[in-house]
């Protein structure tokens, strides 16, 4: 059987290659992500949630949430109420068993929906967060525009993405990690022939940091900070809704 054909354009669809490939792994996707980054994105997420500003009867939106991980970070640490939106919603059934404790299903809820046309008002939130889900978003800069929509005035944006390192020789080494190592064994765990190349793929398309910084600006955020993890092996964003 041919291999599918990786769909990287922006557009319709990049966002149905996107939906039916996180369907297909969803059911390897917590091990390959903690197997692969060597437990590290688990840390990232942890210092990703640390920097976002909200108390315990805030909302906070975590979009493209996959399985739940980095909305269950958020609760564990900030104590708010968390919606869970994500594409894929076979992502969202493997983390239903994560809420099985009541106390966790009183304060998230999980909701297939399009990151694109958010299915809530206007000032809905008063944080959002997303980790490593930005850059697959079929059309990124409407994504970043209905995060904006639906945050409350001086609400924060927490993003957690993948980048290219800075330093020549690790990046060196990162990259033939990223394009050799990582697609073969996420090949051979999750049965799908395409979804682990489409990752290096896709964060070597990602806008640069200053790059991404001006789009984050022109969908409405100001007080953009960034921090690098790892000499730039990701970075998190912190934006912050322009108060008119």
């Amino acid at each position: 059987m041919a291999e599918p054909q990786m769909v990287l354009e922006p557009g319709k669809q990049k966002k149905r290659y996107v939906r039916n490939m996180f369907n297909a792994i969803a059911h390897r996707y917590d091990f390959l992500n903690h197997f692969l980054s060597f437990g590290i994105d688990i840390l990232w997420r942890k210092k990703a949630v640390r920097k976002l500003q909200v108390s315990e009867e805030h909302r906070v939106l975590d979009l493209a949430c996959g399985t739940a991980d980095f909305a269950l970070e958020a609760i564990r640490q900030k104590g708010c109420h968390v919606v869970g939106v994500d594409i894929a919603l076979r992502m969202l059934k493997f983390g239903l068993p994560k809420i099985a404790d009541e106390k966790i299903r009183s304060r998230l809820a999980l909701i297939n929906a399009d990151g694109e046309n958010l299915p809530f008002k206007e000032h809905s939130f008063h944080g959002m967060t997303i980790a490593f889900g930005i850059r697959n978003m079929g059309d990124m800069q409407r994504a970043l525009k209905e995060i904006n929509r639906v945050l409350t005035l001086d609400g924060q944006a927490i993003i957690l993405e993948f980048s290219l390192p800075t330093f020549f020789l690790f990046r060196q080494l990162y990259l033939f990690y990223f394009k050799n190592i990582l697609p073969l064994i996420g090949r051979l765990v999750s049965k799908d022939p395409a979804a682990y190349s489409y990752l290096p793929a896709s964060v070597e398309k990602f806008p640069s940091v200053g790059e991404f910084t001006a789009q984050l600006k022109m969908a409405g955020f100001d007080r953009v900070e960034y921090w690098k993890l790892l000499n730039g092996v990701a970075v998190i964003y912190r934006a912050t809704k322009i108060i008119p």
